[in-house]
């Protein structure tokens, strides 16, 4: 078992930690808001600390869910980061989803301190997370993902490398322009079946067992004819990932109109005071 520290206890975050201290190893908590930490601590029997750096002291493996690319260099980098605390030989984790270019500045850094680093972004939200269901993409030297597998599989369904640093960040990219069309596309079907006048259930239990099928039918077509949106992963959100990818896109000189064009619906589902629900409220367009 791995002393671990944890940065970050949002709906991903908090459920993760709980799952590493459970599966036995010695987990310190940190997040922004103190009062959230005591409460994971209380209730979990782990540890809490007041900074970054105090969590990652002594700590095999620091892993980190946080908000975007300035909150994850804070936690790095920042006063009181985790990188001035953590020892030699240790690994950092990071489970956000951020810019390939800010892991690679850090990655950079924590080579310089003698500081394994994996780019581990996740997929398969809130409810994943809660029961560690995850999909894990990770990028990074073979041996520092060969340790630190072990200890992600706290809560992971798949974990796998897809290459150096950075190539988790890259892959989780793919994830999300697979989702975002996937889930406008279900939004269409869904508007149009009610508007035809179909009973949606009937019309779901039919063409799921097709190729029209996906995970996205299967577990959230009820919420989204029903307007009910409180599912974890929010659209402000997805819309700083479709950013990332649409940003990468111009770099690799790659074309994804249909992400563009879903990344300006979810702004419009923004608009509309949405930008708390969760992804699958791309519908609200259609029918309201």
């Amino acid at each position: 078992m791995a002393k671990v520290a944890f940065l970050g206890l949002g709906v991903m975050g908090a459920p993760m930690a709980g799952h590493l201290q459970s599966a036995g190893h010695a987990v310190t908590v940190y997040n922004r808001t103190a009062f959230k930490a005591q409460d994971w601590a209380e209730k979990h029997g782990g540890k809490w600390a007041k900074t970054p750096e105090d969590a990652a002291k002594d700590a095999d493996f620091v892993m980190a869910c946080v908000g975007n690319d300035h909150d994850l260099r804070q936690v790095c980098i920042g006063d009181h980061g985790a990188f001035a605390g953590m020892r030699k030989g240790a690994i950092f984790v990071d489970h956000t989803t951020v810019s390939a270019a800010v892991t690679r500045e850090l990655a950079d850094i924590a080579q310089e301190m003698m500081i394994g680093y994996v780019d581990a972004p996740i997929s398969g939200g809130q409810a994943g997370a809660e029961n560690g269901q995850l999909s894990v993409m990770c990028g990074g030297a073979q041996g520092d993902f060969d340790k630190a597998a072990p200890v992600i599989d706290a809560y992971a369904k798949i974990c796998r490398l897809m290459g150096p640093v950075g190539a988790g960040q890259m892959t989780k990219m793919c994830n999300q322009i697979a989702i975002a069309g996937l889930v406008q596309a279900l939004s269409e079907s869904l508007a149009f079946a009610q508007k035809a006048g179909l009973d949606v259930e009937k019309v779901v239990e039919v063409i799921s067992q097709g190729a029209a099928g996906s995970w996205q039918m299967v577990n959230r077509h009820k919420t989204m004819a029903a307007g009910e949106f409180n599912h974890g992963f929010a659209v402000d959100w997805m819309r700083k990932d479709l950013g990332i990818c649409l940003s990468a896109a111009d770099d690799l000189k790659a074309s994804l109109p249909v992400t563009a064009l879903v990344d300006q619906f979810y702004k419009d589902v923004q608009n509309m005071g949405g930008g708390r629900w969760d992804t699958s409220s791309l519908i609200a367009r259609l029918t309201n």
